[in-house]
């Protein structure tokens, strides 16, 4: 696959203090890719060298195979950032304020207009095209400033915590925008602390604390590395006592824990010695109500692999 973003040994250090230290990334073009960590960590950082905002200590970055030091105005020409401190101009319309930045990208005047339609119309601010900006909810002013990053129709996009104090409801329509993002071809990085905001729709993940880099890597791959045993969850509804007996004496059962007819089992079989316990349990006469495994998510990933190494 081809590569989007290369960074080697990517260093910043403000006075005494190394915000980030010697960052060394690959995203593959297409790809949503989180980026992980603490308040403080150095996400943002490590984002505003990305887009050329901010001039690395040390260390070389490369976009769609420019040279970022090097070729900085190429490298504009194909990005879109996002602040998670985003400026808006209040006295402006919505469709004032697009055309205000397709205007700074030199987007032709008789395209500017159906630009500022085409975005609008992906982050779902059609009704609003008319309105002042300071009228707008935060969530719209939001969509509102993701619009205005888009407005050039960028390759790659830097999203800086962006959907940091959004409504439970606005979260899930951003959610939504981003997973149609990736459909349309978009190399995305995207910032942020809360883990269950990225899990639906990044294709990769990096866990950074205190500047450096814990791990990086596809969701599935790091799954693949961190499943040392399966969790299922049992519920049934008789049977309890014999139940346990057979998981005691079962050699693929590393453990088991019980809340009344609810029961965790960490189990080391492989797919067919699971289905081979269920067997054994419903013939034991265990009355069993609901069988399945719970599967792994990005907060599984950053306790296994990156809890014990942050501080």
């Amino acid at each position: 696959m081809k590569t989007a973003i290369q960074t080697e040994g990517l260093r910043r250090v403000f006075g005494n203090s190394i915000a980030v230290a010697d960052l060394t990334l690959s995203v593959n073009a297409g790809e949503c890719f989180g980026l992980i960590g603490p308040n403080g960590a150095g996400k943002t950082t490590a984002l505003r060298m990305l887009a050329t905002l901010l001039e690395p200590s040390n260390g070389r970055i490369q976009i769609l195979g420019y040279d970022a030091e090097d070729e900085t105005a190429d490298v504009r020409r194909k990005i879109g950032f996002m602040p998670d401190d985003f400026g808006i101009y209040n006295d402006l319309k919505v469709w004032e304020y697009l055309d205000y930045f397709a205007m700074a990208y030199r987007i032709p005047s008789s395209q500017r207009r159906k630009r500022a339609k085409d975005v609008v119309e992906l982050v779902d601010l059609n009704v609003k095209e008319d309105a002042f900006v300071e009228t707008l909810s935060r969530g719209m002013k939001q969509r509102l400033c993701l619009a205005k990053t888009l407005i050039h129709d960028p390759e790659v996009l830097f999203l800086d915590e962006p959907a940091s104090g959004l409504d439970p409801m606005a979260r899930i329509e951003f959610r939504e925008l981003m997973k149609e993002l990736v459909k349309l071809g978009k190399t995305i990085i995207i910032s942020s602390h809360i883990l269950t905001e990225m899990s639906d729709f990044c294709t990769s993940v990096g866990i950074i604390e205190k500047g450096k880099l814990v791990v990086a890597g596809r969701i599935d791959e790091l799954l693949r590395r961190l499943k040392g045993s399966t969790r299922l969850h049992l519920e049934v509804i008789s049977g309890v006592v014999e139940l346990r007996e057979l998981l005691d004496a079962h050699p693929k059962v590393h453990s088991h824990t019980a809340n009344d007819l609810e029961l965790i089992v960490e189990f080391t079989g492989n797919d067919e010695e699971t289905a081979g316990l269920l067997r054994a349990i419903v013939t034991a006469g265990v009355g069993v109500k609901g069988f399945y495994e719970k599967r792994e998510n990005l907060e599984d990933i950053f306790l296994k692999i990156g809890a014990h190494k942050v501080s």
